[in-house]
């Protein structure tokens, strides 16, 4: 019995069949790669895209909680006729004071410590393009670092970025304040005898740096306070893009 030969073609036919699926193993092969990559950078400008989103919406709370700070503290009276914020002679200086009262110069006393109150709250405007200028050259990691902080963690950032410029800011506003009192004269005076008297554990009397000091304090302990309200309610503290960072950094 005679085998039925395959036409010799057939073989030619097989080995091109081969050849074509080796070829689209290898194109698919070289595909998936090809995909997995796009994958790769899609993923890679997703999370960038995600960062940026994040990044805005924490330097918007920033920008929002620094601004009502200032905002509040230079007021008229915004110091003065705080329960808290208020700023009063130094400690060391309240035993003359009180002898200034009993003999009926109180007012003298109390206007001092206006002008005082005076200057920190002219000074406070100052604060907002300071704390502006510091949000805007803010990088992602700087806040990503905040929004994943503690409660006062942009507090903390702004004190380290800002305080060295707004004391260079808040002096010469102070200064002028202080000298429309002419006690201001002698007690610079006072002080300067007082800094010659050869006493050990002097107190600090320095007129100027207790008002800076007070007026900066207080500053950064209602930004905190701003900052403590956004991330309780971020939305009906903030905005929507706010609500966004903070309910991320909770998950």
């Amino acid at each position: 019995m005679s085998k039925t030969r395959a036409p010799r073609g057939s073989a030619s036919v097989a080995r091109c069949a081969r050849t074509a699926l080796a070829a689209a193993l290898i194109m698919s092969v070289a595909a998936c790669a090809d995909m997995t990559q796009l994958l790769q950078a899609g993923t890679h400008v997703a999370g960038q895209a995600n960062q940026g989103a994040l990044s805005r919406g924490i330097k918007e709370a920033l920008e929002l909680g620094s601004t009502r700070a200032a905002d509040l503290l230079s007021q008229t009276n915004g110091y003065f006729n705080h329960p808290v914020y208020r700023i009063r002679l130094p400690e060391a200086v309240q035993p003359i004071a009180g002898s200034l009262r009993q003999l009926g110069l109180g007012g003298q006393v109390d206007r001092i410590e206006q002008l005082m109150n005076r200057g920190a709250e002219q000074a406070a405007a100052e604060a907002k393009a300071v704390f502006i200028d510091a949000v805007r050259a803010m990088t992602i990691t700087d806040a990503l670092g905040i929004v994943r902080g503690h409660d006062t963690a942009a507090t903390d950032y702004f004190r380290r970025q800002t305080e060295a410029s707004l004391r260079r800011r808040y002096q010469p506003i102070i200064q002028a304040n202080l000298r429309q009192i002419g006690f201001y004269d002698q007690y610079r005076q006072l002080l300067s005898a007082y800094d010659k008297l050869p006493l050990a554990n002097k107190p600090n009397l320095d007129l100027e740096q207790h008002v800076l000091t007070k007026s900066l304090d207080a500053l950064f302990a209602q930004v905190a306070e701003e900052e403590k309200l956004i991330r309780q309610d971020p939305l009906g503290r903030g905005s929507r893009a706010i609500a966004a960072v903070f309910g991320y950094a909770g998950s």
